[in-house]
């Protein structure tokens, strides 16, 4: 196998990235249907509801523009398009009746693209990716921070600056937090050798590495089958497509890059003088991310929350899967930027949607987001310890006017009805404790009994079309989905329930609500199979081979072995390691350490090993690359074939 021909198979090790979502398969065709008299009305209550509008957004989302790039595509190395920098400029006037007006409005400011001036020396780049990166003046360079997602968005976006501003070096990076959309296109601004030599500081929030390497490792191949459904990012945008993601537009479809940071920020308070910039943070871990840190700078009163507050209430538990987030400390924190920067800031900016400016907007953000999220708390934790199950307080639970008047405050990306949920399990779990749901009968066969109960898939058919027909699209996707579930062949069903999720989909004032109503649509229409981004070999590099052979664990079948015990290890001469994996006859037990007796030791790179262990590539083409097994081959090849091949493919709105 040639070293190129290696490289590019390494590269489809998707689960390996902590956000596996850049890369879409091509668009398939879609049958979009138009807005129902249902939704039409829906959409004119949602309208009325809302507050007024005083054009603070507007102006601030505008405020500072400089320039954006006369070709708004941005291209890989190979001149592939990884990203559409103007996909939304045909957003014009009043939203049409498949949007949710909100929604709507949101994205015509999200949409706004290119340069603009913070403050003077600090000024951001957005539009480029779902994420900002913000730029600040030192006395020599550029102080980066949250380098967009890919390694080409960035360094359009440093083009771009360089261009308005003035060419400077890039003197320090600061990765606000542990997600990949704030430190992958770090590549793309600053060269490694550079930050080896100590010509560029890499300033991370402490515990960053093992967070950004380990973070959805486990549960890489289900995430990165969610995300499709979280981002939309194989639909078009459009009035009856995507629009957006509530924070921002979409995730670019570049290379994700890493490079370790060279110092590191362990507490509230801690200062740092970066280029001649006196640089104050907070550390917010724990919030929207495991590891993460706030800006303050200090020179222009300039509070950068990375994204612990933005232009949208945010998710408490993100639709794609992650460990739930805690929503008391995250008002904490909130409370707390309050209290250290709310009074001498003039300006609060965020690494996603746009900045508010004046001291008492800053406050008045912080404050009322803070009471967001701890009413959502609070309030979850009042009906929860009432005895009301997850759904039951999904329903209940209304955001208060008093902070429904702030726009920040609507649920354009997370929402009451999914945090609420999330809260609930945050602190009880799944189970709602009625033994009726613990232990149903999977979907499948809960369906199956369920349609026959009604009467057959005809008179279920017949209810769910008066569902449609009164508007009640949340009644007749159940009803459909049990048919679906039932019988994934009716294609009646199929077209009903797609047609019912679309109008859910344009009546969703959250963007990424939309995105998994549309994708579910346009699956059911149309099946999309294997939607994976590639992985990162800068990722794979810095993910621990613990963590990688334990990943690996989650894929053992012991049944296939028959209970059969067996040990060996793996040498990695590159790394200097040395990894013993011990079979016990029902599980795969790894340590860093080499068994004393293997059946067989594998030596090779480590990236050889993954070849072998992740993309199932055959033992005998990576012993032609180089791969050496020295003991037992047919137990080695036995213990290969024991190991699932990474998922990914699998079906969701159809068993």
């Amino acid at each position: 196998m040639s070293q190129r021909s290696f490289r590019t198979h390494l590269l489809a090790l998707g689960a390996l990235a902590p956000l596996v979502m850049a890369n879409a398969p091509a668009p398939t065709p879609e049958v979009p249907k138009p807005a129902s008299a249902a939704t039409l009305a829906a959409q004119k209550a949602a309208a009325a509801a809302l507050p007024a509008d005083d054009g603070r957004d507007a102006e601030f989302s505008s405020r500072g523009f400089i320039a954006t790039p006369a070709d708004p595509l941005i291209k890989d190395a190979k001149g592939k398009p990884v990203w559409h920098i103007a996909a939304y400029d045909w957003m014009k006037g009043d939203a049409p009746p498949s949007v949710n007006p909100s929604l709507w409005r949101e994205m015509k400011y999200l949409g706004k693209h290119g340069l603009f001036k913070v403050s003077d020396g600090v000024w951001q780049v957005r539009g480029f990716d779902v994420s900002n990166m913000t730029v600040i003046q030192g006395q020599t360079g550029w102080i980066l921070v949250d380098p967009l997602t890919n390694r080409e968005t960035a360094a359009a976006a440093l083009k771009l600056v360089n261009e308005q501003l003035g060419a400077r070096p890039v003197t320090a990076v600061i990765y606000s937090h542990s997600h990949a959309d704030h430190y992958g296109g770090v590549r793309g601004v600053v060269n490694e050798a550079d930050v080896t030599a100590g010509k560029v500081a890499i300033i991370a929030p402490e515990h960053f590495m093992a967070e950004a390497a380990s973070e959805n490792i486990m549960a890489g191949p289900a995430m990165g089958r969610r995300a499709l459904f979280q981002f939309g990012s194989g639909i078009k945008p459009g009035p009856q497509g995507q629009m957006g993601s509530g924070i921002g537009m979409g995730v670019a479809g570049g290379e994700t890059t890493l490079i370790a940071p060279t110092d590191t920020i362990t507490r509230t308070g801690e200062t740092r003088n970066v280029d001649g910039v006196p640089l104050e943070f907070q550390i917010v871990s724990g919030s929207e991310a495991p590891s993460e840190l706030n800006v303050y700078i200090v020179p222009q009163k300039a509070f950068l929350s990375a994204e612990m507050s933005t232009c949208s209430l945010h998710n408490i538990l993100t639709p794609r899967g992650a460990k739930v987030r805690n929503a008391h400390a995250w008002a904490g924190y909130l409370d707390e930027a309050l209290r250290l920067y709310g009074q001498r800031s003039d300006v609060v900016l965020s690494s996603h949607c746009w900045p508010r400016f004046g001291q008492g907007e800053v406050a008045q953000m912080l404050a009322s987001q803070r009471d967001n999220y701890r009413y959502l708390h609070d309030q979850t934790v009042r009906l929860m310890n009432k005895g009301e199950t997850p759904t039951e307080i999904a329903e209940a639970l209304k955001q208060p006017k008093e902070l429904a008047e702030q726009w920040y405050n609507h649920g354009y990306y997370g929402t009451y009805s999914h945090n609420s949920k999330a809260i609930y399990q945050f602190y009880l779990g799944w189970y709602d404790a009625n033994p009726a749901n613990l232990n149903p009968w999977p979907p499948a066969e809960r369906a199956k009994r369920s349609i026959a109960a009604m009467g057959g898939a005809a008179k279920v058919l017949k209810l769910a079309k008066q569902a449609m027909a009164q508007g009640d699209y949340r009644w007749s996707s159940d009803l459909l989905n049990q048919l679906v579930f039932a019988d994934p062949a009716n294609q009646a069903a199929r077209a009903l329930l797609a047609d019912s999720f679309e109008q859910q989909g344009y009546q969703a004032e959250s963007g990424i609500w939309r995105n998994q109503f549309l994708q579910a649509a346009r699956e059911l229409r149309e099946p999309v199979k294997g939607a994976f981004a590639t992985g990162s070999p800068d990722m794979i590099a810095g993910v621990p081979t613990l963590l990688l052979l334990d990943t690996v664990a989650t894929r053992f079948d012991p049944a296939r072995l028959g209970g059969r015990k067996l040990g060996f290890n793996l040498v990695m001469p590159d790394r200097k390691e040395s990894a013993g994996v011990e079979l016990t006859g029902t599980t795969m037990f790894n340590r860093m350490e080499p068994l004393a007796s293997p059946a067989a030791t594998i030596t090779a790179p480590r990236r050889v090993l993954l070849g072998l262990l992740f993309l199932k590539l055959p033992l005998e083409q990576l012993e032609m690359a180089g791969l050496k097994v020295e003991g037992d081959r047919a137990a080695v090849q036995a213990w290969l074939d024991a190991i699932d091949p990474q998922g990914g493919g699998f079906n969701v709105v159809e068993p």
